[in-house]
């Protein structure tokens, strides 16, 4: 998940928001596994509960997609084989957290959080990356198609990974391809606009280096923070399993 500057660097800029936000989806996540295992009690308020997750995922989801955009114009000739590969990856990444939440927390199993998301996108991408006024287009209608299905609920489960949520459906993770893939594709559109701007920022304080260092490894950040906070929660002598012990 690393992002380069087509000329040949690094670009810091986008390493620090994604530093920084994977920062706050940690945070988030864990407070919501704390709040599950009745540890902390999480704020409830609509703002912290609904509008902060999604714009967190939103930002994380609309960088990716110019960090695509700077990845497409490196490389275009090698740009699907990367990510094909890029997504049979992360499908191993997203079947260890489907396994992992079926095995101890069933209730929330996670069928399509946002490991999926990148996943299957990973495969959709190279076909419509190249078309600048389709990435607008739609996205914004995708984007728009993604209000009215969360809106509603279905009697039918076969569609859930595209947006359909069936009735009485809890996960912990979700981000079906309406409305998140439209950010994405706005990410793409948005790229070449974007890097113009700040791809010779350079950042010289030791503040902004942490960041940039999780905004670089984000993926395995996100991979390894749950299984992290179970183990701490074990060696603190909490039973975060009560199921099983």
């Amino acid at each position: 998940m690393a992002i380069f500057n087509p000329k040949g660097g690094r670009i810091q800029t986008i390493d620090l928001i994604r530093g920084v936000d994977i920062v706050l989806m940690v945070l988030f996540n864990y407070s919501v596994t704390l709040s599950y295992f009745r540890l902390i009690s999480m704020p409830g308020s609509f703002l912290y509960s609904f509008v902060f997750p999604r714009a967190i995922a939103a930002i994380f989801i609309f960088v990716s997609g110019v960090a695509a955009f700077v990845s497409f114009e490196k490389n275009k000739e090698n740009f699907t084989k990367r990510y094909f590969k890029r997504g049979g990856k992360l499908l191993v990444f997203a079947g260890f957290i489907t396994l992992f939440t079926y095995i101890f927390v069933p209730q929330g199993t996670v069928f399509f959080g946002i490991l999926h998301f990148f996943a299957a996108t990973s495969f959709l991408v190279p076909f419509f990356i190249r078309y600048n006024k389709l990435n607008l287009a739609g996205g914004l209608l995708i984007i728009l198609c993604g209000f009215y299905l969360q809106l509603n609920q279905f009697d039918f489960s076969y569609l859930f990974w595209l947006g359909f949520m069936p009735k009485n459906f809890f996960t912990f993770d979700y981000f079906p391809l309406i409305p998140w893939l439209g950010v994405l594709m706005l990410g793409i559109y948005s790229g070449k606009y974007i890097v113009r701007r700040i791809a010779e920022i350079k950042f010289e304080s030791r503040y902004a280096a942490p960041f940039m260092f999780l905004g670089k490894n984000s993926l395995t950040v996100y991979l390894f923070h749950q299984p992290v906070l179970i183990i701490l929660l074990i060696a603190l002598g909490f039973n975060p399993f009560p199921r099983f012990f």
